[in-house]
């Protein structure tokens, strides 16, 4: 499955689930990290961590796995945070997971903990791109 990229941020895309052969469009349109918060096996055929991680070199991607079940835990808000501070002003992120509402919940939780944003204006941010966050305590 390829969908389109939402735009939550500057430089900050999320996603439902890629496949792994729309990676080097996503390379090409500027994407530097591709972010899963998909634990594998989720449902059936669906892309490993593997193979995402292997088309992700070959794309020349960094690929980073943070697999989530249900609500982002502490240790995957942190994790995200991680990742969204090592991102270069030039570089640009795509986080996906099944359909999107994980990888935004954990950036926003991510974004909250890196001090980075209002909550009311990562609502407004996640509402943009389609996706509700006004029962995420922020």
């Amino acid at each position: 499955m390829t969908s389109t990229p939402h735009i939550l941020a500057p430089g900050i895309l999320v996603a439902p689930q890629v496949s792994p052969d729309s990676l080097a469009d996503l390379a090409g349109a500027g994407v530097r990290v591709l972010v899963s918060h998909r634990p594998d096996g989720e449902e059936p055929g669906q892309p490993s961590a593997a193979d995402m991680a292997g088309a992700a070199a070959a794309a020349g991607l960094r690929f980073v796995h943070i697999p989530v079940s249900g609500m982002p835990d502490a240790a995957a808000v942190s994790a995200t945070a991680d990742v969204l501070k090592t991102l270069g002003t030039d570089e640009s992120i795509l986080m996906f997971c099944r359909s999107g509402t994980r990888s935004t919940v954990a950036w926003a939780l991510a974004m909250r903990a890196l001090g980075r944003g209002e909550p009311d204006e990562l609502r407004a941010a996640a509402a943009g791109a389609g996706y509700d966050l006004s029962r995420l305590p922020l």
